[in-house]
């Protein structure tokens, strides 16, 4: 096994504490409850040792469930009520019992960091697919406008859940409800523009024309991105797929970028935080646009 990840700073208490992907075992650790994921059907019983004095509870899912499934107790305290985590010191509410993701996507935390840092006061930020709005916490904690963007009213009632976490006015802020291409070309239309775009789409979804992949049509919704950013902002595009190489990935948004009629003045890949071991499922570029 793997040696587990120690928090990467004291500002936070949730992170990927083991990811061992050659032998298909995930942990999430959240504030001193773990939550395993499995490629198998049975639960890797060493995991139990190993929790001995770091962990409160253990919870597991095998990954081949559906996404709706609420993992399954192993051991410890009894999870049953939502909780909440620091990231960054930035607060996150948790629920095991929400299915595929307990909140929040650990692997992202770099760049919520970015974000949190990069912005100013009164900057505009387009989270799109923004589940349960993590990004936009973060941006609005950096003192920026948002507008958070998903299909899941379920989900955006989660984010203004986050926003009252970290004591934030929801009023100051929006939440758009529906398909993220669309949106973005209504905002197009209005002449709306924002100092950043975020998006982190999944890899495989349903629009309102047709379907999305990430491995083929990443430059459509890398055009629609930079369509709406203003000259000398950013979008933060990530792709979560091991299919698709970065080049070609980098690739794609460049093309979307020019497919606007805007330029690339700068690109930087991010790798993901170093508890993942190398594990470059997913990609992340910082692209500013001219």
């Amino acid at each position: 096994m793997k040696t587990l990840s120690s928090s990467p700073d004291n500002q936070t208490t949730a992170w990927r504490i083991l990811h061992d992907a050659k032998a298909g075992v995930w942990v999430d650790h959240f504030d001193g409850r773990w939550l395993v994921q499995t490629i198998g059907n049975r639960f890797p019983d060493y995991l139990k040792k190993s929790s001995e004095g770091i962990a409160s509870s253990i919870y597991w899912r095998p990954r081949d469930k559906a996404a709706s499934t609420a993992p399954e107790h192993i051991m410890g305290d009894v999870v049953e009520e939502p909780f909440v985590v620091r990231e960054n010191d930035a607060l996150f509410a948790i629920d095991f019992s929400a299915g595929y993701s307990s909140g929040i996507f650990l692997d992202q935390r770099l760049n919520r960091k970015w974000v949190g840092e990069i912005l100013e006061p009164g900057q505009r930020v387009l989270n799109t697919f923004a589940y349960t709005g993590a990004f936009s916490v973060v941006a609005a904690r950096a003192g920026a406008i948002t507008t958070t963007l998903d299909l899941s009213r379920t989900y955006l009632d989660w984010t203004w859940k986050n926003f009252a976490a970290n004591n934030l006015d929801r009023e100051e802020h929006f939440g758009v409800k529906g398909d993220a291409f669309e949106w973005m070309r209504t905002f197009y239309r209005q002449g709306r523009s924002f100092h950043g775009v975020i998006l982190d789409p999944p890899t495989f979804s349903r629009k309102k024309k047709g379907k999305f992949s990430t491995d083929s049509d990443y430059a459509d919704l890398a055009s629609l991105a930079a369509a709406i950013v203003e000259p000398g902002g950013w979008i933060l595009a990530c792709a979560n797929t091991h299919r698709l190489a970065v080049d070609d990935f980098e690739q794609a948004v460049f093309s979307g970028v020019k497919g606007a009629g805007r330029n690339v003045v700068s690109c930087r890949r991010v790798p993901l935080p170093s508890e993942y071991h190398g594990d470059e499922y997913l990609k992340s570029l910082r692209v500013v646009v001219g």
